[in-house]
């Protein structure tokens, strides 16, 4: 699967969604994860993230393993989306 994790209230992902959305809407499947108000979310944003990043917003791809913490650009965004 393929995670976009994110903060209602955080302006860094608030940069990302548009990206994240656009490729959504390209018909990569992206699940897109709010962790400050979601506790199951937030859990599950600790078992992928393992350190890598500690916050959000946070991009990553189980099949390759890739992620990417904070703001990226659209090219960096669908490198780490694709499989």
């Amino acid at each position: 699967m393929k995670y976009f994790f994110y903060g209602d209230e955080c302006p860094h992902c608030h940069v990302m969604i548009p990206i994240v959305d656009k490729l959504i809407g390209e018909g990569i499947k992206i699940t897109k994860l709010e962790t400050w108000h979601n506790s199951e979310n937030a859990s599950l944003f600790e078992t992928k993230d393992k350190g890598l990043c500690g916050g959000v917003p946070f991009c990553f791809n189980d099949k390759t393993g890739k992620s990417i913490c904070g703001e990226a650009s659209e090219e960096e965004v669908r490198k780490c989306f694709l499989e």
